[in-house]
């Protein structure tokens, strides 16, 4: 008789357990949600002790109090009021107290502001507030389409701090070594904005700032000439589709009928929202965020001194919908939910703690173009794509 094995059954037991009741160890509580029709494995798992720490996390602080539209603008009574100044002067204040507590509850005025001269741009948070504000009226005038009503504020990405928890940036490390391990391709290490996984770690780059198309397989079992998506283009595929799984908190079937991927007509309504919200981001990051790389201090850039850029986990934080999909926008209505001026300066000017006015020198023409690979949310959906896009 082969004595080791009823020891190897006793440890088995004893591991298993032990991975039910010793510490660190949890069973959650799982909720299930079909959405799709049955048998087709349309559903979505959620650990309920998670959904209750993301609910805390995702409460909406009200407006200060209700702003009177009435009375003088803005640019009227205050100085270098650039974007904001068809404001009341109760709006315009009523939204500073607001964005302070979005931004910055703690350091309070002093974050964005010099007390002695609050009209000066000196402090680069300023010069970036500003185009942040531009940025956010932009998301709710021109990105309906994936926003809706509901909208966005400074709040939805920054929750109480001066950088939101949720950014990405090229991300190299740990460099090669050399030798064999010199061409790894960006991949067979942790990504941290791929989900943790062994995929490629900068497709963000490719999908999130550039316009590089999404590709996941044929739609035929043999090749026929016709679709050049390679299994590298696969993997960045998945490497993307783990950062938004990861970013809402949801699993593929949210967006796929996991049977078809590449088929449209057979995939639920959320798809368009997040092909809208792709090419949102794409948008945020190459006409608002990357701009502003001259202002930026070495501590808010990556490793390689590139930005910090805007991904879904930004304003998701986890959820399918931002804050659960409680909307903020009534309350600053005139502030957020319309475009104000949309000129910008030339940043490669600008001189932190010298600069004091940080304006276009000529409001007319000093409107960035956006790059002519930029999509906006006028771009028509793809209609029977021989590969999957999203």
């Amino acid at each position: 008789m082969k004595l080791w094995i009823p020891f190897a059954v006793s440890a088995g037991t004893l591991l298993t357990i032990a991975s039910f009741v010793g510490a660190g160890w949890d069973a959650p509580p799982v909720e299930t949600t079909q959405t799709g029709f049955r048998g087709t494995g349309m559903y979505i798992h959620r650990d309920v002790e998670k959904q209750e720490a993301l609910k805390v996390a995702n409460v909406v602080p009200p407006a200060p109090w209700q702003a009177d539209p009435s009375g003088d603008k803005a640019r009227d009574l205050y100085e270098n009021v650039q974007v904001l100044g068809d404001l009341s002067d109760d709006q315009f204040n009523q939204f500073m107290a607001s964005i302070t507590e979005w931004v910055a509850p703690e350091a309070g005025c002093n974050y964005c502001h010099n007390p002695e001269n609050l009209a000066s741009d000196e402090l680069y948070q300023k010069v970036v507030a500003r185009r942040m504000i531009q940025m956010t009226q932009a998301i709710n005038v021109d990105w309906k389409a994936h926003v809706g009503a509901t909208g966005a504020t400074c709040y939805t990405c920054h929750r109480g701090q001066g950088i939101p928890t949720n950014y990405w940036y090229e991300d190299k490390e740990p460099k090669p070594a050399g030798n064999m391990t010199q061409n790894r391709q960006g991949q067979n290490v942790v990504a941290k904005f791929g989900g943790g996984s062994s995929l490629p770690q900068n497709v963000l780059k490719d999908y999130l700032l550039d316009t590089k198309p999404i590709r996941v397989h044929s739609t035929t079992a043999l090749p026929t000439g016709t679709n050049t998506a390679t299994t590298k283009e696969t993997e960045a595929t998945w490497s993307l589709m783990m950062h938004m799984s990861e970013s809402l908190g949801v699993n593929c079937t949210t967006c796929h009928n996991s049977r078809a991927f590449n088929d449209w007509d057979q995939s639920p309504p959320q798809r368009v929202t997040a092909w809208h919200g792709i090419r949102m981001v794409r948008d945020i990051n190459a006409n608002y965020v990357q701009g502003l790389t001259p202002v930026f201090p070495d501590h808010r850039k990556g490793p390689e001194g590139d930005v910090f850029k805007v991904g879904c986990a930004t304003c998701h934080a986890g959820v399918q919908k931002p804050l659960y999909g409680v909307s903020m926008l009534q309350d600053y209505v005139d502030a957020l939910a319309k475009k104000g001026p949309t000129a910008v300066p030339d940043y490669t000017t600008y001189q932190p703690g010298t600069t004091q006015k940080m304006a276009p020198a000529e409001q007319s023409s000093a409107i960035l173009p956006k790059p002519a690979t930029a999509q906006t949310a006028e771009a028509v959906l793809p209609t029977a794509p021989a590969t999957s896009d999203n």
